[in-house]
């Protein structure tokens, strides 16, 4: 059975887990009302997708 032969440091602990922190999702503003929404996604208040109705919201 593998077995570590010295005690992982800190340091080296540490450095490993750098890139393990969690990100905000990146957020972009809807051109038609100006909601936050993510890119490359339908906007969920106004459904609308690159300038096309895409889907029937409350607001039509």
């Amino acid at each position: 059975m593998a077995v570590p032969k010295r005690r992982t440091s800190r340091a080296k602990r540490d450095m490993r887990r750098a890139h393990d922190a969690l990100r905000p999702p990146a957020r972009s503003t809807c051109p038609q009302c100006g909601e936050p929404k993510r890119p490359h996604h339908v906007c969920g208040n106004c459904g609308t997708y690159r300038g096309r109705d895409v889907i029937q919201t409350d607001e039509e």
